[in-house]
Order: structure tokens, then sequence, then C-alpha cells
């Protein structure tokens, strides 16, 4: 159920959906109508030095509205879905402030939960567990972590990427020291967002398209020197002990060429079935999300672009 809406509470436009899918088209189109700032919610955007991989908006994409919440930390860092929650409210609260119309746009659903509903108070941390488990992923196969989430808490998994060690320990030692599902918990003892009221829209294309147009962008992003960028992170960074960002999808096809484990072409075929692996997850996941708006197509498609326009007219007006 929903929080009943007061009547101080400010207008908060979420856009979700799959990679590739428009999200960011459809935000600038918003923002540009009802003096909107864009709030991003990707979990590797938030790192500083990572371009051509990220997606992020270009430099004449973020001359046409405020953006937030990129470029904040340095890939090394480790960065929360709870550090992103506190940050982003904060944002939040300020362009409300200013009398302006937040706009959520991305990606990443644990981080988008965290924002929206908050986060559960797990238990305290274990080194000795931690050091285990990071060692035992050492030891074994890839994946091993994440199939192991997957037994003791299969939502969790869902949400977590399988090279996402340090979210994947952190699952799995809520998991044993709490002796419950960390997606049980998520429902319980958490701080729901407040002061907002929230329209959220999804988008949904049509499935052979957005794979043809996700195939399109990896292949790009190679064209576009993503593996002269990842060469450059790893010398400035370190080729022994990279950051856990430079698995993320990419990067880590990028990093196999430059290790000579991968051909060109196997890379950027490898980069595209991951990210057709990830808008299947991101669909999972967003299809739990409550009172979402699904809209069947791009963000950047001028027919969706109407329809959100005047779902967010009226909802601002109401």
């Amino acid at each position: 159920m929903e929080r009943p809406v007061n009547a101080v509470d400010h207008p908060l436009v979420v856009i979700l959906g799959p990679t590739a899918s428009g999200k960011t088209a459809l935000s600038l189109a918003l923002a540009e109508r009802f003096a909107g700032e864009i709030v991003s919610c990707d979990s590797v955007a938030i790192y500083r030095d990572l371009v051509i991989g990220t997606a992020k908006p270009s430099p004449q994409e973020r001359a046409r509205a405020p953006h937030h919440m990129l470029d904040l930390v340095a890939p090394e860092e480790p960065f929360t879905a709870g550090d992103y929650a506190r940050l982003a409210r904060q944002v939040l609260g300020e362009i409300a402030a200013r009398g302006c119309l937040p706009i959520v746009a991305g990606g990443s659903g644990l981080y988008l939960r965290a924002l929206l509903e908050g986060l559960f108070a797990g238990p305290l941390r274990s080194e000795e567990l931690r050091d285990r488990l990071r060692r035992r992923a050492r030891e074994k196969e890839s994946g091993y972590l994440h199939r192991v989430l997957a037994r003791l808490d299969s939502g969790a998994a869902q949400a977590i990427h399988p090279n996402d060690t340090p979210k994947l320990v952190r699952a799995i030692e809520v998991c044993l020291l709490a002796n419950r599902p960390m997606s049980q918990l998520w429902l319980a003892g958490r701080q729901p967002l407040s002061g907002f009221h929230v329209l959220r829209l999804g988008l949904n294309p049509e499935r052979s398209l957005l794979y043809a147009r996700i195939n399109q962008r990896a292949r790009q992003m190679f064209a576009d020197r993503l593996i002269e960028e990842t060469r450059g992170l790893l010398q400035r960074y370190g080729e022994a002990d990279r950051p856990m960002v430079l698995s993320s999808l990419g990067y880590r096809q990028a990093g196999q060429f430059i290790d000579g484990e991968l051909t060109i072409e196997q890379a950027i075929s490898a980069a595209q079935q991951g990210h057709r692996n990830l808008a299947k997850r991101q669909m999972t996941w967003f299809r739990r999300e409550p009172d979402v708006c699904w809209l069947e197509g791009f963000g950047d498609d001028p027919r969706i672009q109407q329809e959100c326009l005047a779902r967010v007219a009226e909802f601002t007006h109401n």
C-alpha cells in the first residue's frame, strides 16, 4: 500500500526500465518541459573516470538539464546502496526546495528501492566470515558466491550481479548471521522516503527491438575506444588489485581482451550477452515495483514522450 499523499508532499517522477530502453531521453524531455532536475540511479555511473562503458549522459545532454549523482567517487572507493540513498535523498530535498521537479532515472533496482523504501538494519559485519567468503571466491570457479546466495536467498540473488563480489559477500553474510533470507529483512525495519508522492513510469520495449539496440550499443562502446579507456583505468587504479567496478559489464570484457583471454569479437559478443541478461534481471526486479505506469516502447519514441508529458502534467497539477 502506498502512503497517503500529504498536501505538502512534493511530486517526484521515477523513470525505470531495462538498460538501453531510453530512460535518459525521456528524463530530458520531462526535465525540459517541467523545470526538472535529473537524479541518476545507476550503481556504475556514480564512479568518476568511467565514461564510455557507463552510457552516462553526454556533456550536451547534461547541458540541457541539471544532473545529480554522477561522478561522485573514485573507482577504488566503496559505495553502497545505503550511501546512495542517503546522498540522493538529500539531493531530492534540495531540488524540491528550489521548486523544481526531481526526476529519478536509472536501472539499478536495489539503489531505487533503497532510495524510495529504505534499507533494513542488518546484522553487524563479521570480517572473519567476509575473509572466508572472499577466499572461497578466489579458490572456486566464476559465479561461486552467486550460486551460494541463490541457495540461501533466491530473491536477493536476482537483485545482485554475479560479479559484484562486495554485495554478494554482504548478502551471504546477512543470511548466515541473521539466519533469515536478506530479502525478508528488506521488508522489515525500513524508513521509506517521506515528503514526496511518486509517479513511476516504466519503459518496456518489445524484447527483440530492445536486444537489437543493446547489441548495437555494446558494439558502439568498443568502437568508441572502450578498450583504451579500460587500459587507462587499469594503469591508473591497479592491474593486480583491480577495483570491483571494473568487473561491471563492458569493462570486464574489455579487460579480458587486454589480458588475452578473448578476441575482440568474443569480447563484444560477451558484452552483448551480458547486457541482454542484465535487461532480463532488471525487468524481473522492476515488475515487483508497485504502481508502475508501464509504457510499451522506448523513451526516445515521440509517442511515448507525449504520453508521459500528459501523465506528468496531470500528476503535478493534482
